[in-house]
């Protein structure tokens, strides 16, 4: 991914935090029929020094993981909000007129060696894991254990989890860093007038 410094993210707490927000990644690996691209939603445990792990489970029916080597390399492809943004929103545009259209948009990519399990007790703390987490605030919360023990037996049958050791993490949350703070205002003022909620608006027109 093509990232200028200005738009670049290291801090490992705030790509922690985004793939927090954003868990449903599009998997891309190239396999012998050639790229293939997967919607997951993914675990994340990052790591200071660029590395970590995720956690995700496809379908025992999605052939990916009889395509894919035990180690292959992927990219799990993180998104987040993305805009539009008009030159109007510029107040230099007024002044000179030396402004274009351009997108906003947030970004993290995450590469690794992929592994595949089968192992039921693995899918059952992973599936709970999962499910607890997506089910946090709710105020009826579902829980595995809610299943019948013989229906939930054969959903994980049906499942292949999968752990992926990252190697590199690249974010790139590109908010208008390269304007002056004018229109960089200018551009938070006409996505708060457009509606985007605050962490849109957070990922699109930051304020550093």
């Amino acid at each position: 991914m093509y990232v200028p410094d200005h738009f670049r993210e290291s801090r490992t707490e705030v790509l922690q935090a985004f793939v927090d927000r954003h868990p449903l990644a599009t998997l891309v690996a190239m396999t012998q029929e050639g790229l293939t691209a997967n919607l997951i939603p993914l675990q994340s445990k990052l790591t200071a020094d660029g590395r970590g792990t995720l956690r995700g489970h496809i379908a025992r029916s999605n052939s990916l993981w009889r395509q894919l080597e035990q180690g292959a390399g992927v990219l799990a492809i993180f998104s987040g909000a993305n805009s539009y943004v008009s030159p109007n929103w510029y107040p230099s545009k007024r002044e000179h007129g030396k402004a274009v259209p351009t997108w906003n948009y947030a970004t993290v990519h995450i590469k690794g060696g992929i592994r595949f399990t089968d192992d039921a007790s693995w899918l059952r703390d992973f599936v709970e894991s999962l499910t607890d987490k997506h089910e946090e605030g709710r105020p009826q919360r579902w829980h595995v254990g809610d299943a019948p023990a013989d229906y939930l037996a054969g959903m994980l049958r049906a499942i292949v989890g999968f752990e992926i050791e990252v190697c590199s993490i690249d974010g790139k949350f590109k908010g208008s860093q390269n304007r002056s703070d004018a229109d960089r205002v200018g551009v938070r003022e006409a996505l708060n007038a457009a509606g985007r909620d605050a962490e849109a608006i957070a990922e699109l027109a930051p304020t550093h």
